[in-house]
């Protein structure tokens, strides 16, 4: 069956935005409160990652297709290293590109990195990229929601080259370098062909200015239930967003 972005129904036009400081809360609640880990949450993301670059870029089967896959040490990092090895399991060339030396990744995205490893999954930094050949389509997992900033050093070369590619980027939750709340978009910023964001859309991403930037946007259904969204802390009334779809079009 070919698949397409049609299929993937709309989101409510009701749909609550949050900030990066309600997301903290979001993130803070599943784990301390409700005992769901990061690696259950990273799992979510980045199946939903993998579905939809599937979905958008590869007409429902990426077989052969050759993808890059650009992570940074964090969370974000994490959630497109669980999208690689999905993707790679559904007979995709993956290549994963790291901004920082393994030994600076967190626990959690490390444990993630070591299982691409072992599947045999390239990997490279920063400095090789130039010297890897085309692609498909570029994923962006370099820099989250926590960016303080703008990007530095090996993080800024990547952008840089992930926007010179002149293929499709696909940037998971928000494009690096773009400011989740204010929608400010610092230099370097990634420009996005498509968007994957968690859980609920980010106030920034919304910003007129932001928008050529995050090109299309979507929403991923990561497992928060709605009574997260509706405690005191966080202040959103959801209700069942993902009834029909764990991956929902904004816009």
């Amino acid at each position: 069956m070919n698949h397409d972005a049609t299929t993937i129904p709309d989101a409510p036009p009701s749909l609550p935005w949050l900030t990066t400081e309600q997301m903290i809360e979001v993130d803070r609640i599943m784990v301390e409160d409700l005992g769901i880990g990061l690696v259950q949450m990273m799992e979510s993301a980045g199946r939903d990652l993998a579905q939809l670059a599937r979905v958008r870029f590869f007409g429902g089967d990426p077989r052969g297709r050759r993808i890059a896959v650009l992570a940074g040490p964090g969370g974000n990092g994490g959630g497109a290293l669980v999208a690689a090895r999905r993707l790679h399991g559904w007979g995709a060339h993956v290549t994963v590109v790291t901004s920082s030396p393994s030994d600076r990744f967190a626990e959690v995205p490390a444990a993630q990195l070591a299982r691409v490893d072992r599947l045999g999954i390239e990997i490279h930094d920063t400095d090789r990229v130039d010297r890897l050949g085309s692609f498909d389509v570029v994923i962006d997992g370099i820099i989250g929601y926590s960016l303080a900033g703008a990007p530095r050093g090996l993080a800024a070369t990547l952008i840089g080259w992930a926007n010179g590619t002149a293929r499709p980027v696909l940037s998971l939750d928000l494009p690096s370098g773009l400011d989740a709340t204010t929608g400010d978009a610092h230099d370097p910023v990634v420009r996005a062909a498509a968007t994957l964001t968690l859980a609920l859309p980010k106030v920034g991403l919304r910003h007129v200015g932001a928008r050529p930037l995050v090109g299309e946007l979507y929403v991923g259904d990561i497992g928060v239930p709605p009574e997260v969204f509706t405690a005191p802390t966080v202040g959103v009334d959801v209700g069942a967003i993902f009834v029909t779809a764990e991956i929902l079009r904004i816009w």
